[in-house]
This record gives C-alpha cells, structure tokens and sequence, in this order.
C-alpha cells in the first residue's frame, strides 16, 4: 500500500494539548452560547436550535460565488484553524451539536434535515466540504457515504472509522465505555450485533471510493486513543481495493491530540483545490504546502 507521508513537526504541540484539555473541560456548547473565547467572533453568526440541537452559521465577510461552505462535525471551535482560513475565502462554516448520536442512522437523518435547512434558507451551494475531527469521522463518512452527490471532499482528522476499535475499545484501543454505551443506544444494537455491524466507514465508505470523492487525512503516527491500524489504514486500504486512494498526512511523534496543524495550508490547499479551484489564485502558500497540493494532485 502507498502511503504519502510528511512529517511536520510544531511547538505549538503542547500548546495545543492544553487549549484542547480546556476546551474539553468547557464543553463545546461554551462557543454555540457566548462570544466568550469565541475564534469567530469577527464573523456575523446565526445561532439558533435545530431539532432541539444547537446550530450554528459563521457567514464570511465577503462570500464567494459559488457559495462555497464547510460542514464540522463536532469538537466546534477547537483547532479552528482550517475553518479561519476558508472563512476568509469566502466559505461559510457550519454545525449541528449532536454528540451523543455518533454517527449513527439517526444522526444521518438529522444531517439529512439540516442540509435540506441550509440550502433553503442561506442558498448554499449544493456541494459541501466535511470536517470530522475523531469521532466526526464517524458523522462524516456514514453521511457522505449516502450523499455522495451532495460531498465535494472530505477532511478527516485522526477519524474515526470502526465503532469496535473506538468507543468499543476490542481492539488496541482503551475505547471508552461510557461512550460505548451511548453509541449502542444510538444505533439501537447490542454489543453482539456491534462485532459484525458494517454501516460503519470501514464498509460504507466503499460507495466514498467509487465516486472518487477526494478525501485527506491528518492522522498522528503515536495515537493510541484512534490508532491508525485500526481505523486510517484499513480505510486507505479498502479505498485502493475500490481504484482510489486517501491523501494522508503523517505527524511523527504526535498522538491524538493537537488535531489539525498549526499552518493549516496544505489543507486549505487540498480542500479548495478538490472543491472549488477557481479560489486556488487567492492562495497564498509556503514552498512545503506548494510540495503537499502538488503531490496529493500526483
């Protein structure tokens, strides 16, 4: 299997373990409810309840024309820095808080809801970018995997992808065992018929791979909360049995945590490039994310 890897190194590292241990602390609800801390507070937002879940819109300053837009998953306002940077190129970001659904059918049916909701009421363009930060990538990819036409690349942060290996902890995973009592419920199965259960990104996301949808992970080569054997291997590796293939970048000697990076060009660059290039000229880009955007083209 072809592996692209990069190593980036950063000292914002420790930095960013503690913003995300007290963001963790605060709860996400602290950036739906206040312009305390708020990393988009110099943006016009609409806040308001969907389906008895908090939402949220960042509107950018100046729109693009193609009304481009970026769907996060969970974990809103941490590692904010992908979506800062689509905001000033005129992509709006957006959320729904639902996390205790994990993904599961009917959180589907929630994203299936709140889709129909923006494209009537803020006249987004049918084509979105997703972001799914660890356990969003089960949000992510059970979404996309039934809206293939509806996705235009996917931006997966040490994701996860199999339900036993994260929360289930069967494999080298501690899991959590709370979280994995949550998400049976959610899915509405018990822990035997989580074993053999495949509407999960291991299995659905085959459909992913056959469109050709463009996809790239940020994983971290030490983690051992969502260990990459378990969930960004096996991916990569149904992706290529299906003629396509994960852009992916490695962080040596980094963990879970921080998610994203610190210069988060190579994946602005990747998700404008694979979605609307006609934005590509606003770039501005270093000699290493110039290297990344051309080898994940190649």
């Amino acid at each position: 299997m072809r592996l692209k890897k990069f190593l980036l190194f950063g000292l914002g590292i420790l930095i960013g373990a503690l913003i995300y241990f007290l963001l963790s602390q605060a709860g996400n609800l602290t950036f739906l409810n206040s312009n305390l801390d708020d990393p988009f507070s110099e943006y016009e937002q609409d806040k308001f309840q969907f389906q008895d879940f908090p939402a949220i819109v960042v509107k950018p300053n100046q729109t693009a024309p193609e009304n481009p837009w970026i769907w996060r998953a969970r974990f809103w306002g941490h590692e904010p820095q992908v979506d800062l940077a689509l905001l000033e190129l005129g992509y709006h970001v957006v959320f729904v808080d639902a996390p205790d659904l994990y993904g599961s059918p009917s959180a589907v049916k929630l994203w299936d809801d709140f889709y129909a909701h923006l494209l009537d009421t803020y006249r987004l363009n049918p084509l979105c970018v997703l972001e799914g930060m660890s356990r969003g990538g089960l949000y992510v990819y059970n979404w996309a995997s039934k809206n293939t036409d509806k996705v235009t690349s996917i931006y997966a942060d040490a994701p996860v992808c199999d339900i036993k290996s994260w929360p289930g902890g069967k494999g080298s995973s501690e899991g959590s065992a709370s979280d994995w009592e949550k998400l049976l419920l959610a899915y509405q199965i018990d822990e035997q018929e989580a074993l053999t259960y495949e509407d999960i990104p291991l299995f659905n996301a085959v459909s992913i791979a056959k469109e050709k949808i463009p996809v790239i992970h940020v994983c971290g080569a030490m983690d051992e909360v969502v260990p990459m054997e378990e969930n960004t291997y096996p991916l990569m590796e149904l992706f290529e049995k299906n003629g396509h293939e994960i852009y992916l970048i490695l962080k040596e000697n980094v963990g879970h945590h921080p998610h994203s990076l610190e210069d988060p060009a190579p994946i602005v660059a990747f998700i404008v490039e694979n979605s609307y290039p006609s934005l590509r000229a606003r770039l501005t880009l270093s000699p290493q994310a110039e290297k990344i955007l051309t080898n994940s083209a190649n």
